[in-house]
């Protein structure tokens, strides 16, 4: 059994090569909710969905979100009444967002929920919400608090980052199965997500990273910073806003007391040794996901680690 920490797209795109490889049903994705917003009425999970949809084979390619071929008619026209379009909602992905948001109302859990959604895309893996809880990330700027979501995709993260705060996280607890899948696993891998608001949201919910300090599995993680950069998005921007280092070794560190092996980008190389002073066993390869065959390789390559 494997068990997968993961936020949006750069997760999605490694978890495509990792079930070529494995079966389904031996995989496990623990995924970041401090993403999720309500919107037009709706709750929208944005890297559920991201790696749903991905995995499922429908989500659009080219922006790595959504779903491939949706037309916007429905936003097109909720604009007419003055409403906020920034975040772009596919006519199709609204059919997702109005499923979870009815049964939400009825009683069920996000991780219900989720479990049937992914069981509608057709597929056999097991995808956990990282708590049913409330809880939302706010990253602070000059001009005060707003959601991730709006930092992210209307402000298009260019606000310089002053803090990031998770609402909730001092009571949520573990999603149903999410604590069992990380102590019942042989490997527990880090996917290449952005390890503030991605990862470390997960890392945020009570008693998770204990677990992953207690369970007898290997844990590897993949660098999501490839020499001092991200591959997409503001880890750098957020990393750097909380005073850590941009780099793979600054990763590292936030990962090391639990972490057996971290696989780095050939770019990275000289941070090797370093990483190695936190007792953490480097290995080093490609690990820029250009095509799929470079999905799949990363991915034995942290089977192997």
């Amino acid at each position: 059994m494997i068990t997968a920490l993961a936020g949006g797209v750069g997760a999605a795109k490694f978890l495509t090569g990792l079930v070529k490889l494995i079966n389904q049903e031996d995989l496990t994705v623990i995924v970041n909710t401090g993403d999720d917003i309500k919107l037009h009425g709706l709750h929208i999970s944005p890297d559920i969905d991201t790696v749903i949809y991905t995995l499922a084979g429908v989500v659009d390619d080219e922006k790595g979100w959504g779903i491939k071929g949706d037309t916007f008619n429905c936003l097109e026209a909720i604009s007419r009444f003055g409403q906020e379009t920034w975040f772009a909602l596919g006519d199709r992905d609204l059919a997702t967002h109005m499923y979870r948001t009815m049964l939400l109302r009825k009683g069920q859990k996000l991780s219900e929920i989720t479990a049937k959604i992914t069981r509608a895309f057709g597929l056999k893996l097991a995808v956990l919400p990282m708590t049913d809880s409330r809880f939302e990330t706010r990253i602070t700027t000059k001009d005060g608090s707003i959601h991730f979501e709006e930092y992210f995709v209307q402000k298009k993260f260019q606000e310089e980052v002053l803090g990031v705060e998770f609402v909730g996280a001092e009571n949520a607890e573990p999603a149903p199965g999410v604590l069992d899948a990380i102590a019942g696993s042989e490997l527990v891998v880090v996917c290449p997500s952005n390890p503030i608001v991605s990862i470390g949201t997960i890392l945020a919910v009570g008693r998770i990273r204990e677990a992953l300090r207690k369970t007898k599995a290997r844990k590897v993680a993949v660098s999501p910073i490839v020499a001092g950069a991200p591959i997409k998005g503001p880890a750098d921007k957020l990393l750097k806003g909380l005073g850590f280092e941009v780099s793979a070794f600054g990763v590292a560190k936030l990962y090391a007391d639990f972490l057996d092996a971290f696989i780095v980008d050939v770019a990275d190389i000289a941070e090797k040794a370093r990483i190695e002073e936190l007792g953490v066993q480097v290995k080093v390869t490609n690990t820029i996901m250009r095509s799929f065959e470079d999905k799949v390789a990363l991915a034995r390559s942290v089977l192997e680690s």
